[in-house]
């Protein structure tokens, strides 16, 4: 399979904001609830922004070049 094919980043991409969309749903529950481990919490919130990150990569790869 390859990693550039647009199928398999499309694939990718559903997989990744699913995740994203369901950690963003587990922060805002876990933000009302008093006596959350912060830590923890941190660590969601560090996890959501890399796969923003690695969305946003992933995105751009199936724009296509248009200065070539």
């Amino acid at each position: 399979m390859d990693q550039f094919d647009p199928a398999t980043i499309a694939r990718r991409l559903i997989e990744l904001r699913t995740e994203h969309r369901d950690l963003n749903l587990l922060i805002d529950r876990l933000n009302d609830e008093p006596g959350v481990d912060q830590v923890a919490l941190t660590r969601m919130k560090k996890r959501k922004l890399r796969l923003k990150d690695e969305i946003s990569r992933l995105e751009s790869l199936l724009i296509p070049d248009l200065g070539a």
